[in-house]
């Protein structure tokens, strides 16, 4: 058996997959270059550190539940000239997350909503944190599914850890009135502690019909998701129907900025 090969085989005792699987041409390389046992060895570490990372972050993007991959350079910022790259820029920064910030983006489908959502939390899986992407009717169905008050705290529990939570399409269902209370126990136990990012196509105005009429829950849902956040509107037509003639459908209506109270609205615009 070769000295290689004896390093290989101890390597794979010692559960090193990364530096077993490039110490024969990390062997090579370093006689070629002529390197020390230092630089080699520090090579060697670096190699099975990169590894290390590497897993780690697919083992929190299989955690997330991402719908999909989507990056920041995928986005068509052309298309959505009402998002302004420099402002969206600030929550795919740490600074997010570690202030515990909101963010709500609002409009039709096919808008990008969705893909924004992703991309800032696959950059926060990236930086490190720990993210968790689900809709708000798997919330629902989740909730509605528990037997008992115990499993619903058992399930709120795991949304509360996260250091980012995404929750994609609310109100493009109907949810049960049981959500509200829950929704508000989420995001109230989140205030402070996990930023969020929240997306719909519903204005903030008809945001308590999605909680079963209660607009006190909600507006005190949003004062603790607006005092950290921001809400942007996104407007234009959907992507997945760009090139197609919408034959037998109906115009699309754009959202308006009338989910904000007198005087909101110009606070969280985008650029504002």
């Amino acid at each position: 058996m070769s000295v290689a090969q004896a390093i290989e085989q101890k390597l794979r005792q010692l559960k090193l997959g990364r530096m077993q699987a490039v110490v024969a041409s990390a062997i090579a390389q370093a006689e070629e270059h002529q390197l020390g046992y230092g630089e080699f060895l520090d090579e060697l570490l670096a190699e099975e550190l990169l590894g290390r990372h590497e897993n780690q972050i697919r083992r929190r993007l299989a955690q997330a539940h991402f719908p999909y991959a989507a990056t920041l350079e995928q986005f068509d910022w052309q298309a959505r000239p009402e998002l302004k790259r420099a402002v969206m820029m600030r929550y795919f920064d740490s600074a997010f997350v570690e202030k515990a910030g909101g963010l709500i983006l609002i409009g039709p489908s096919g808008l990008g909503k969705t893909h924004l959502a992703v991309a800032i939390g696959t950059r926060m899986v990236q930086l490190g944190y720990s993210v968790r992407f689900l809709t708000a009717q798997q919330l629902a169905n989740q909730v509605l599914a528990a037997p008992d008050r115990a499993a619903v705290s058992a399930l709120l529990q795991g949304l509360l850890r996260c250091q980012l939570l995404i929750l994609d399409e609310f109100g493009y269902l109907s949810v049960d009135p049981q959500l509200g209370p829950v929704l508000y126990e989420l995001v109230s136990g989140r205030y402070g502690h996990g930023a969020t990012v929240i997306t719909s196509n519903k204005s903030l105005t008809t945001w308590g019909e999605l909680v079963g009429g209660d607009s006190t829950l909600m507006m005190a849902i949003l004062d603790r998701l607006l005092h950290h956040g921001e809400v942007f509107y996104l407007r234009g037509a959907s992507y997945r129907l760009r090139g197609k003639a919408a034959v037998g459908l109906p115009p699309m209506s754009e959202p308006t900025r009338t989910g904000l109270p007198s005087g909101e609205e110009a606070r969280h615009a985008p650029g504002a």
